[in-house]
């Protein structure tokens, strides 16, 4: 014979995973959805200086086991390398309500390049990570 406390701790919950992501942290504001009313991932990047909007394939993720790394290109150089920013995405399960803060962080990525291979040598990747607070959310588009 079981105790309602016993079932209680035997139910499955039904949790959802956001599909909405809303942070800040420094200058910066982020806004990632994984999908949109026209069934593509949206990605805002928003820092002092100025605002980018991405949607489909110019939003590239990557799963692993610390989490989903999503990255967009925010400056593009031909011939001085470019810059990319990337969120890295924890994973949330939600119950209810649909929505959780979560802590994270964003990873600015200068891509150094020259046209003049000496130039090439050493280290290419400059990284500043930024923390960011927020909520990750479900949202039915």
């Amino acid at each position: 014979m079981t105790t309602a406390q016993e079932e209680a701790g035997r139910a499955t919950f039904p949790f959802k995973v956001p599909d909405l992501y809303q942070l800040h942290g420094a200058a910066l504001h982020i806004t990632y959805s994984t999908t949109s009313f026209v069934g593509k991932p949206s990605f805002v990047y928003q820092d002092a200086l100025q605002t980018l909007t991405f949607e489909g394939d110019q939003i590239r993720t990557v799963v692993t086991e610390i989490g989903t790394l999503v990255t967009v290109t925010i400056r593009m150089t031909v011939d001085s390398g470019s810059t990319s920013f990337t969120l890295l995405v924890p994973r949330v399960n939600l119950g209810s309500p649909n929505h959780a803060p979560i802590h994270t962080e964003g990873i600015t990525t200068i891509h150094r390049f020259s046209v003049v291979p000496a130039l090439n040598q050493s280290q290419t990747e400059l990284y500043t990570v930024t923390p960011l607070t927020g909520t990750a959310s479900f949202v039915e588009f």
